[in-house]
């Protein structure tokens, strides 16, 4: 069984991949920085070893002159320590003079000068050398210098010292090991830096993976949050544009369906109509003549004229109901005139309280000043104002409130008209708010329904709307908007 995912995300390759330039790079730093390293430090050895070797044999250059072997012995095992191994002596023919107890029986290191024939006072000669202690390695610099005499070109011998560079390479050491951890802290801070950054990277292309899901779903609603200005929250943007146009175009396709079925709807209620005007107007219309000749009868009684009158307004009733239905399914034109709204309203209401001349009604006008004409059918804007003012009188109570605002307003960046008529009554539910402008829906004991539809019908065709939204606690509320400029 494979160890290694079948799917790296985002984020895991991103981490990889910079993991391994980050390794890559800082091991390029690191190689650079420990090869200038250990060559200032072996040159730093070098000077130093040069150093020694020119001080012992400025020491040792009067006892040479001299061949005074004793004091030479002398001085160069005083100078012999743990760094200073050995030391040699050469006179000016390249012979060996005096050398320190390391070199008894070491004659491949004492046995001949390593300077080449033309010296002058600037020449060192360097060598590094490795030498077998028992188990033991001993890492030498062998430095040697010629010897001269002040204001003398003249050599009179050499010196030869061997250096240990343990302490150098100890120094080498400790610098690579600091190298190493400045390397791997550096690695850590830039994977650290790079998961992060993965992160940040992979997160909202997440979120938008997780936003196509829901989209496919039918959740055209979903909005990504925008975190960035740079290529991503591009996308972001793009994604929450594209979601925006495909919920439009899914509400003008629920909303072009919705109109559709109310056509087919209407069709049916108009072949229904014609029926019912057929079938019904011609008998009622006898049964109504026969009721007002009866009614002329002088030998009725108070009881009977009561019933004949009872009789008569159910007639009548059922008159206006199939005028509303064929009014309801008529495609009728509009007489489109300029007309002020605050004007046509004032005459709703007194229609509506001439109709109702029993209640007692609290109304409330809050009317804004100035407003602009509407371009509309006079007639057919009372009709619709009239069919919501009367429901909102009959839902009231004695002394109930009815509420009328008008004011300007603006949808879509057009200038509307807004009529807003509220009441304190028992109100409707939620879920009503958008059935009660179906046809023959009503929530009242009486009526058949088409009021409302009536009402909404009219407005679209100029180019306006209507809404309801049940009261906080109780009451209803009614929203008209009408296009300033007239239909649309």
């Amino acid at each position: 069984m494979s160890l290694w995912p079948k799917r790296l995300t985002l984020s895991s390759r991103f981490l990889l991949a910079a993991a391994l330039l980050l390794t890559l790079l800082v091991g390029a730093i690191l190689f650079v920085i420990d090869k200038r390293e250990v060559n200032i430090i072996f040159e730093e050895s070098r000077n130093r070893g040069a150093l020694i070797a020119r001080h012992i044999a400025s020491l040792n250059l009067e006892p040479l002159m001299f061949r005074d072997e004793e004091t030479i012995r002398k001085n160069i095992e005083a100078q012999v320590d743990q760094d200073l191994i050995y030391v040699q002596l050469y006179d000016r023919f390249n012979t060996p003079v005096v050398g320190t107890e390391f070199l008894k029986g070491r004659e491949d290191i004492s046995c001949c000068s390593r300077l080449p024939e033309t010296v002058d006072e600037s020449t060192v000669h360097f060598e590094s050398k490795t030498l077998a202690l028992g188990e033991k390695a001993l890492h030498l610099l062998e430095v040697e210098v010629p010897v001269f005499a002040k204001g003398s070109t003249t050599k009179w011998g050499s010196i030869k010292i061997g250096l240990s560079l343990d302490d150098m390479r100890a120094e080498v050491m400790k610098t690579r090991l600091v190298l190493i951890l400045i390397g791997l802290a550096g690695l850590a801070m830039g994977v650290g830096g790079a998961a992060l950054l993965g992160r940040r990277i992979a997160r909202p292309i997440r979120r938008l993976a997780a936003g196509t899901i829901r989209v496919s779903r039918g959740d055209f609603s979903h909005k990504i949050p925008v975190e960035s200005k740079d290529e991503i929250g591009d996308l972001a943007r793009s994604f929450n544009e594209m979601s925006a146009q495909l919920l439009r175009a899914r509400r003008q396709m629920e909303e072009a369906n919705k109109r559709m079925v109310q056509a087919e709807k209407l069709a049916s209620i108009g072949r229904m109509a014609a029926t019912i005007a057929h079938e019904i107007r011609n008998p009622l219309t006898s049964v109504k003549l026969n009721i007002q000749r009866v009614f002329l009868t002088e030998a009725l009684n108070e009881t009977e004229r009561e019933h004949l009158q009872i009789a008569q307004e159910g007639t009548g009733h059922i008159e206006r109901f199939i005028k509303d239905l064929l009014n309801f399914t008529r495609a009728s034109e509009l007489n489109l005139n300029l007309f002020s709204m605050e004007l046509i309203i004032e005459e709703s209401i007194k229609l509506v309280r001439d109709a109702c001349p029993d209640k007692t009604i609290v109304l409330e006008r809050d009317f804004e000043p100035n407003l602009p004409e509407v371009l509309a059918d006079g007639d057919k804007l009372r009709q619709v104002l009239s069919n919501v003012l009367r429901n909102a009188y009959e839902a009231v109570g004695p002394e109930g409130v009815v509420r009328v605002q008008l004011s300007g307003t603006e949808a879509d960046g057009r200038p509307f008209i807004r009529v807003v008529v509220s009441d304190d009554g028992p109100g409707f539910p939620d879920k009503d708010a958008e059935m009660i402008f179906e046809p023959f829906f009503t929530t009242k004991s009486s009526g058949v329904g088409l009021g409302l539809a009536i009402a909404r019908k009219v407005l679209e065709q100029h180019g306006g709307s209507i809404r309801a939204a049940a009261g906080t606690g109780r009451g209803a509320t009614f929203e008209i908007l009408l296009p300033v400029k007239g239909v649309l």
